[in-house]
């Protein structure tokens, strides 16, 4: 039944033939490595990416509450807002953070001027913001490292307004509005828009005025 069965035949590769197989598994092995190498630099931006993402969205400060200080010239002569951490947020450095300042007439970046403890007399110009400690537990002034860390922006209007040639005559108006965008040095950003009240007649220069 199995006469025709040949027991001399034998399978036979050629050096030809084996030198191919070689450069193929060559050829894979670098593709491989090239793929794997490839891949490990995407997911690293794309975390890197995110990271950056995540930051711009938490980083930033919160808006507890504002208010204005009423001028000679029955305007807004100065802006105070009381900011902390916002929610999921970790540190921001009001000295590394800037304020975009815009109004009707004017436009400028404001950076923190306050090299004080917080406790002092600070000074803000058309240029510059003033900075003033309200609660800091652990004396890292200029750091919001805590969600019960308080301070207060102070922003002066009359300076800024005045510094416009066709405005000398002070802060902002009634019913005029500004816009602050404070923005972190990781880019979170928190934009505040006030009005400034329809009715100053009868305030006294110095009184505090909630926008």
């Amino acid at each position: 039944m199995f006469d025709n069965f040949n027991d001399d035949d034998r399978g036979q590769v050629g050096i030809g033939t084996l030198i191919v197989f070689i450069a193929m598994v060559l050829v894979a092995a670098i593709a491989a490595g090239v793929l794997v190498n490839t891949a490990g630099f995407l997911q690293a931006t794309a975390e890197d990416a995110g990271q950056e993402s995540v930051n711009k969205v938490t980083n930033r400060v919160e808006v507890l509450n504002t208010h204005g200080v009423v001028g000679a010239e029955q305007d807004i002569d100065n802006i105070t807002m009381t900011i902390r951490l916002a929610a999921g947020s970790s540190s921001v450095d009001m000295n590394e953070t800037s304020i975009k300042y815009l109004s009707g007439g004017n436009v400028t970046t404001l950076t923190n001027s306050t090299n004080l403890d917080g406790d002092g007399d600070a000074i803000s110009s058309e240029r510059t913001f003033a900075l003033y400690k309200v609660t800091d537990d652990d004396g890292s002034f200029g750091v919001l490292n805590s969600m019960n860390d308080r301070y207060e922006v102070e922003i002066n209007t009359s300076a800024i307004e005045g510094s416009n040639d066709a405005n000398l005559g002070g802060g902002l108006t009634t019913g005029e509005q500004v816009t602050l965008e404070m923005t972190s040095r990781t880019g979170g950003t928190t934009q505040v828009i006030l009005t400034m009240p329809q009715q100053l007649a009868g305030r006294n220069p110095g009184d505090p005025v909630e926008l």
